[in-house]
């Protein structure tokens, strides 16, 4: 089981790295003047997008799976879990929201301000309060 949470636990902090830095580039991406810096933005978000956003999202859903599967008597009753939970099918809503931003700005048809994604790229910060904190604390 301990390799299992070592591995889900690198899992996440891929998947926190990717979400947190990828409203970054699309603050970057809206303030870029020229086409090269353009292209070059649509480039570096789909490769995170698609490169470590997605498998790292998708080994934290599966190894996380694992995890409960060790003990589901406990955590099908526990309600730290399941606010836990919630916050992460939260997550991937954000996450889902971003691809659809990398699709946006690919397609050249994005209409939000770089004030916008800075305020956007604060939410997984929440997310990620919340769920440690349920996590390590468990505190219901």
């Amino acid at each position: 089981m301990l390799w299992v949470k070592a591995f889900h636990l690198v899992a996440v902090v891929c998947w926190f790295a990717a979400l947190f830095y990828l409203p970054r580039l699309f603050v970057y991406h809206v303030d870029a003047t020229d086409a090269l810096s353009r292209d070059r933005f649509c480039i570096m978000e789909r490769r995170l997008y698609r490169g470590i956003a997605i498998p790292s999202m998708i080994a934290t859903i599966a190894l996380g799976i694992w995890l409960m599967s060790f003990n589901w008597a406990y955590y099908k009753t526990a309600g730290w879990l399941h606010a836990k939970l919630l916050f992460v099918v939260l997550l991937i809503g954000y996450h889902h929201i971003c691809g659809a931003y990398v699709r946006r700005f690919a397609e050249g048809t994005n209409t939000k301000s770089g004030r916008y994604f800075r305020i956007f790229n604060e939410l997984p910060v929440i997310a990620l309060i919340a769920i440690v904190i349920l996590a390590v604390v468990k505190p219901f």
